[in-house]
């Protein structure tokens, strides 16, 4: 099929990527590392150099995407650039390993598939350090490598900053006139790293030079899907989408992405909808994704581009009311001689810190005994629950209960952390592991984790002795009341009740669960804790809709739903779907409260008229089962 060469642009008789996309979809491949890896490659070695040392291993990848129906494989090269290289002595090696990876996927591609040789971020989610102009001669080299070797396109793919990829094109765009898709990665829907919104972005790499404009890694199918909901693409652009198999997490003690294949092929007919041409899958895809894919688009013809309205949104204000100032006992002491509820209520993501207190004292009115503040959940920035729990309970008279990550701190951190919580008389914490930091928003910081969950909860019970870390006596004794988290959405429940065994044991005062959707799971988790001596809150949180429940279901670690509540939450839309998630979560709390004392409600999208709702729920099915209610 190859015709001549003419300077470095390889022609064949395939149709120009660009030109084809304007009538057809096209399906790219998935995940390069997660199949190597699945073949036995071990983590913390160059994936890139296995195109010279084992070159079988990565053509069978290539080949496997082939025949799951990929017809656009990318070259195992994202991180073959010199500085990545250079971390295994092998920067020489840039020319070589492209050109060789680029023989490898043209030989999978069969004559029939494209073959887009694929730049990654140098930058790679760390923090900039450098000077980005340093990078120029990195990008040119591996470029032209690439261009040398016979490539269909370039694909500049996972760039976390929208900068460093203007940069990449500004380099490479005058080297060639062979299509360049670019992919923004982000670690929030709808805005770059480097503080741009996806409208913008997508504009000015356009304008820049750009063929063909999306988004991949970071984000599941669902967050992919909302980025394209909420742009404002350039008239006309081709649009690209290769979305991770949802959020990474622990399960069953293992780190692994949750979303289906199934799920896959769906999303794949929601990106089509939002006119995006082209369609693969990024970290956690496999050619079981790629084929569901494949599948579902089969025959279909790509769907034109339409922007959403632009509307500004406004967020309603509600009035803060003082309340009384009082002690009161424990949630411990609570649970222990009635109905007791927890609510969780996110800190900002911003500045404002008004709108969160405004949304406490809603909750506490409501009747919430504790409102637990997550710290920096999903490994997120977010505002000190620390200075939140403290105007919560200065300001307001409201008992803050925090969670406590391993996570942010190294041990001095966190014991200066527990004395500062002392001093200002919070004295209620939740113990728990935290998502690592590269899977946040700053995914370039170090995650710390010089001690378990189970080492912390010791620990801390070590400051209610009196006693120091480092065994030094401290002249008072600390009084916190420390709790630990448990996940029952998992396949072995008796493995996980082995675990949270283990934390009561290190001396966990009380158990928060993640949220259940069903009530034979409410059921399951009082026969499985009912041994453990220690009071139990089961956890709930109300469904918003369709979109919501297939985001959790699918690419949330540690949330399982039932079927029954995907095919209602399937039903409806808008505020019904809002009244659907309150009216599936109130049928749990029937149940829940027979079984629990302690109930942990969790706000979804800090929508607290939700959360309310169900506080004053709780309090009347308590009152008809005649069960004590604190408050």
């Amino acid at each position: 099929m190859i015709q001549r060469r003419e300077g470095i642009r390889l022609t064949t008789s395939k149709q120009d990527l660009r030109e084809y996309l304007q009538d057809h979809l096209l399906v790219g491949d998935g995940a390069m590392a997660t199949q190597l890896h699945r073949l036995g490659v071990p983590v913390g070695v160059s994936f890139e150099e296995l195109c010279l040392s084992n070159p079988r291993l990565v053509h069978e990848v290539h080949d496997s995407y082939y025949q799951a129906g990929a017809r656009l494989l990318e070259t195992n090269t994202y991180s073959a650039n010199r500085d990545s290289l250079s971390r295994y002595g092998m920067e020489h090696k840039v020319t070589r390993i492209n050109r060789q990876a680029v023989s490898l996927a043209r030989e999978a591609a069969q004559g029939d598939a494209y073959v887009a040789g694929s730049i990654g971020s140098i930058l790679a989610g760390r923090v900039r350090k450098k000077v980005l102009d340093e990078y120029r001669d990195q990008y040119e080299e591996q470029a032209i490598a690439l261009l040398h070797a016979g490539v269909d396109g370039l694909i500049l793919e996972t760039f976390l900053d929208l900068e460093e990829l203007l940069l990449a094109i500004e380099v490479i765009r005058p080297l060639t006139p062979l299509p360049l898709i670019t992919q923004l990665a982000t670690l929030e829907v709808g805005r770059t790293r480097d503080g741009y919104s996806l409208t913008e972005a997508f504009a000015q790499l356009k304008t820049a030079g750009a063929d063909i404009i999306g988004l991949n890694c970071r984000l599941g199918p669902a967050e992919i899907l909302r980025s394209f909901e909420t742009v404002q693409a350039p008239k006309d652009a081709l649009l690209s989408a290769f979305p991770n198999a949802g959020r990474l997490g622990m399960t069953d003690g293992e780190y692994a992405y949750k979303s289906t294949a199934e799920y896959f092929g769906q999303s794949a007919l929601r990106l089509r909808e939002q006119g995006i041409r082209l369609i693969g899958g990024c970290c956690g895809t496999t050619p079981e994704h790629v084929k569901a894919m494949a599948d579902a688009l089969e025959s279909l013809e790509p769907q034109a581009r339409t922007n959403p309205d632009e509307v500004p949104g406004e967020r309603p204000l509600v009035s803060v009311t003082s309340v009384r100032d009082q002690d009161r006992p424990s949630i411990v002491d609570k649970v222990k001689s009635g109905t007791t509820i927890i609510v969780e209520f996110d800190p900002p993501r911003d500045l404002d810190a008004d709108s969160f207190l405004e949304g406490c004292c809603e909750l506490h009115k409501a009747g919430a005994d504790a409102i637990t503040l997550a710290d920096n959940s999903l490994a997120t920035v977010r505002m000190s629950n620390m200075a939140l729990g403290a105007m919560m309970k200065s300001r307001y008279g409201i008992d803050p209960l925090l969670h406590l990550a391993c996570r942010d701190r190294n041990l001095i951190g966190q014991q200066s952390h527990l004395m500062g919580l002392h001093a200002l008389g919070i004295d209620q914490i939740l113990v728990i592991t935290g998502d690592p930091s590269r899977f946040g928003d700053l995914p370039g910081a170090s995650s710390v984790f010089d001690v378990t969950s189970f080492d912390l909860i010791r620990m801390v019970k070590q400051l209610n002795e009196g006693v120091s870390f480092s065994g030094r006596p401290l002249k008072q004794n600390a009084q916190f009341i420390v709790g630990a988290a448990f996940n029952p959405n998992v396949r072995q429940i008796d493995a996980a009740i082995a675990r949270l065994e283990k934390k009561v044991e290190a001396g966990a005062d009380y158990i928060m669960t993640q949220p259940v959707y069903d009530a034979e799971s409410i059921k399951v988790v009082y026969e499985a804790t009912k041994h453990i001596g220690i009071p139990v809150f089961i956890g709930i949180m109300p469904l918003t809709s369709s979109r919501n429940a297939e985001f959790l279901h699918n690419e949330v670690p540690g949330i399982k739903l039932s079927p029954e509540a995907l095919e209602r939450m399937k039903r409806v839309q808008g505020e019904d779907a809002r009244r659907e998630g309150i009216q599936i979560a109130k049928e749990l709390l029937d149940t829940a409260v027979r079984y629990f004392q302690g109930i942990y409600l969790i706000t979804p999208f800090n929508y607290y008229s939700m959360a309310t709702e169900l506080i004053q729920y709780v309090r009347q099915q308590s009152a008809q089962l005649k069960v004590p209610v604190q408050g």
